[in-house]
């Protein structure tokens, strides 16, 4: 993948560069964004480092619906329902993390989901190779350049947005103060490269992709076309009690075939396990992504503006989300295009002698139309949640969710989502090191 330098900016987190910092994967920490640009510490050999997630949540969640028909069981005539939930524990989650320090400023992280709501089975969820330093090619060689550029080229999550640094990860959840991720969950594994400038707490990112989760180079009616995606943002810790951050991110998709992955590549599933789901709907891991919505475009074009606001224990995160694409069923086009925004606020504050509990909400929605012709659909979410940091590595968290679909025939006839609402607790315990 070609990876191009943008202007921008270096992070106000703290540029600690110790091996164990300097190892770990960007979400390692809270409020940690990109991996901090700083001296790469020195190289006398390769060095490894192995770590991991486990999560596991108990779910006590109700649904209800005011569609007038979900349609009768199968070929009966016995009328569908709703399924019945209770209370208990979900499948437990967990990550293992392997990082290498291969030469000086070049790291590998490697990530592989040990079992997930959506696969039981262990498989690589993604990696990367991150290069700081060029003195692998000759001791300072364009050391001017690289104190300030990074070029990061893998399998792996694409920089697109901020909220991919805060969401749950399968079982890398500690930096997620809530359950569940974003309704609209802007995350896609893709093979890209990108090349970023760290700049007077500018940060500038430009990257491309080949805009696909399943790699195969057979083209049968796939049309193989790049993604393009940008970032530009400023973040400084102005005092001691007070940090600032704001980004913007542009991407654009540009294939039918191979461009429709940005909502719908999460291949670890959705945290509110089978809710709105019927009799005649799929269980277990064939329906792994309810509570939320994918736009389901292709040839998409998003952007997402993302402040984040920290003074003292207060915190603010953000999200205004546009997207507009078409609603292609496989090569074949609609006439006109949809378009859907996501907006999201989180409001937290953290207290203790180490900020170890937290207390705080958070409000979600999604709007939009299909295309020109489409009714609306909306879809609303708010949280109220509270954690306890045990140790740094341990976090109990409690969440109260309550999610509703408008009241409209474009969910479908006979869909459980028309009118349909779930509420109730989720609690969540979370390791990680």
């Amino acid at each position: 993948m070609l990876a191009v330098l943008f202007s921008g900016v270096i992070s106000a987190q703290d540029t600690s560069t110790s091996m164990r910092d300097y190892l770990a994967p960007e979400k390692a920490s809270r409020n940690v964004f990109e991996d901090p640009k700083g001296a790469s510490p020195e190289f006398d050999g390769v060095k490894v480092s192995v770590g991991g997630d486990f999560a596991l949540q108990f779910q006590s969640l109700d649904h209800s619906t005011e569609a007038p028909s979900l349609g009768t069981v199968g070929t009966t005539t016995t009328p569908n329902t709703l399924q019945v939930m209770g209370s208990d524990f979900n499948l437990p989650t967990a990550n293992l993390d392997v990082n290498a320090y291969l030469a000086k400023g070049v790291k590998m992280h490697l990530r592989t989901y040990l079992s997930a709501r959506r696969h039981n089975e262990a498989w690589v969820k993604g990696g990367y190779i991150q290069i700081d330093d060029l003195d692998f090619i000759k001791e300072g060689f364009a050391a001017n350049i690289m104190k300030h550029a990074r070029v990061k080229v893998g399998m792996d999550e694409i920089n697109y947005g901020d909220y991919h640094f805060r969401r749950s990860d399968n079982a890398e959840t500690i930096n997620n103060p809530f359950v569940g991720n974003f309704i609209m969950d802007n995350f896609s594994t893709e093979a890209f490269g990108e090349g970023y400038l760290f700049y007077n707490n500018f940060i500038g990112m430009l990257g491309v992709s080949n805009g696909k989760l399943n790699q195969t180079a057979v083209k049968g009616t796939n049309w193989n076309s790049p993604s393009v995606y940008a970032k530009l943002g400023y973040d400084k810790q102005i005092s001691e009690d007070l940090r600032v951050r704001l980004t913007g991110s542009f991407i654009q998709t540009n294939g039918l075939s191979t461009g429709g992955y940005l909502y719908n590549a999460d291949r670890a599933g959705g945290r509110y396990y089978y809710v709105l789901l019927t009799k005649n709907d799929l269980m277990g891991q064939d329906n792994a992504t309810t509570g939320r919505f994918n736009p389901g475009f292709k040839k998409m074009k998003a952007f997402q503006v993302n402040p984040f606001v920290k003074y003292q224990g207060l915190e603010f995160f953000g999200a205004y989300e546009y997207v507009t694409g078409n609603k292609a069923s496989g090569l074949n086009e609609r006439a006109t295009d949809g378009d859907y925004t996501q907006l999201a606020a989180e409001l937290l504050y953290r207290f203790g002698n180490k900020e170890q509990f937290y207390f705080g909400g958070r409000y979600n929605s999604i709007s939009g139309q299909d295309d020109d012709v489409s009714a609306e659909r909306k879809i609303d979410r708010f949280n109220i949640a509270g954690g306890w940091f045990m140790t740094k590595n341990i976090l109990a968290k409690i969440e109260y969710v309550n999610q509703k679909y408008n009241n409209d025939a474009v969910w479908g006839a006979t869909s459980a989502l028309r009118g349909g609402k779930f509420n109730g607790l989720m609690f969540e315990a979370t390791i990680g090191f």
